[in-house]
């Protein structure tokens, strides 16, 4: 059984000093769980190590899928494909940071990948500063987490200019390039996720600004602010969403990258490695490998396994089938239309009251702090954050 420690939940008034204001869920129950998930030091180093293999495994996939052509068959809408490609080819497009959603790595279960979310990440605010906050709010050790998301992202920030693994001479080559930082209007979760990458990039020395995207203009020659011209650009919006809902901008972005205007982040690549399309390319590349869980195109035959859309979101038409093919298990949403990938169902650690926990592990240059969701089988945008320790 899933080891927990309860804790004297986090105040209203002090997350959102914190600027944490989505702390209550619709149905008015805290977000935020009075616990916190005890892990050991040789689990903290089993999820730290993993990360870093399997980031390794989705650059080896990728190029797989770039070299091959694969776009179509893992569901990467047509019009994006020449921007994945010049974003791949050079080096000045950089992954900022993404989150792996595992299985196991506690309770004794053995760690298994779920998928990559590595384009549009959520969860951070509460990874890098709320359960940080938990330790130091009930006044724990600070320090007994595996947990360097704020540090190791303000560091990857100076490797935008450095792009090598050390950032000593970042001050030195340092040019002045302005930094805009943007998210969709009226969603505060987001616009303060955005935010707090930007005090991050600002910390690392950039010379930053925030703008809703319906205020920026776009052309062929770059991203303009307020009659201010901007070489770097970080946007918390879908890859997909922008390739299938604004297929103009999609073209814009193209014509900005092959003219050399503006840096995007996340890269346009990461969309190979957000879709769960790639999860079969990479059983094919490393068949039985101990990270990771049988996938295919197709049902699997005699095995218990999840069904999920290649470019879905927080569990939307997520189906669970047991091994005769019977559905167990399934979440509604608005992605049913679209390719699936069929995964061998992995077992996610359980408490006591029934609750299945799945942990989210960041990866900034490289695996940088876990933290967890638990919730019902399926977790979904109603499933809870936890906060863990070190023992």
């Amino acid at each position: 059984m899933i080891k927990l420690q309860n804790i004297k939940p986090l105040e209203t008034q002090y997350l959102e000093r914190l600027g944490f204001a989505w702390h209550t869920d619709s149905d008015n129950t805290k977000y935020i769980a009075d616990e916190l998930v005890i892990i050991s030091e040789q689990e903290a180093k089993a999820f730290y190590d993993a990360g870093n293999e399997l980031y390794d495994m989705f650059v080896n996939a990728a190029q797989f899928v770039i070299d091959n052509n694969l776009f179509h068959e893992i569901g990467i809408p047509f019009n994006l494909v020449e921007l994945i490609k010049e974003s791949w080819e050079n080096d000045i497009h950089w992954h900022l940071y993404g989150r792996f959603d595992l299985a196991g790595g506690i309770d004794g279960l053995p760690i298994k990948l779920l998928e990559f979310n590595a384009d549009t990440p959520t969860s951070l605010f509460e990874s890098a500063i709320v359960q940080w906050a938990m330790l130091k709010y009930n006044d724990l050790e600070e320090s007994s987490q595996f947990n360097g998301i704020y540090e190791a992202l303000t560091d990857n920030f100076k490797r935008l200019v450095t792009l090598e693994d050390s950032i000593e001479d970042f001050e030195i080559r340092y040019d002045g390039w302005k930094f805009l930082f943007s998210s969709i209007r009226g969603n505060i979760e987001e616009e303060n996720t955005v935010k707090l990458l930007q005090h991050m990039a600002s910390e690392a020395g950039f010379d930053t600004n925030f703008a809703f995207v319906d205020e920026i203009e776009f052309s062929d020659d770059g991203i303009f602010y307020n009659n201010e011209q901007y070489e770097l650009w970080f946007k918390l919006i879908p890859w997909e969403m922008i390739a299938l809902e604004t297929p103009d901008l999609a073209m814009i972005l193209s014509n900005i990258i092959k003219n050399h205007k503006a840096i995007f982040f996340n890269p346009a690549y990461t969309l190979l490695f957000q879709s769960k399309g790639i999860l079969k390319i990479m059983w094919d590349l490393y068949p039985n490998h101990p990270l990771l869980l049988e996938s295919s195109f197709a049902p699997l035959k005699d095995k218990k396994h999840v069904k999920k859309p290649f470019l879905g979101r927080e569990g939307e038409n997520v189906s669970i089938i047991d091994k005769d093919g019977n559905l167990i298990s399934k979440q509604e949403g608005e992605y049913d239309n679209h390719k699936m990938l069929f995964q061998e169902y992995a077992n996610l650690a359980i408490d006591n009251k029934g609750n299945y926990y799945q942990a989210g592990l960041f990866f900034a240059y490289e695996s940088c702090g876990v933290g967890f969701r638990k919730g019902g089988d399926i977790i979904n945008n109603t499933s809870k954050f936890v906060g863990h320790i070190i023992d």
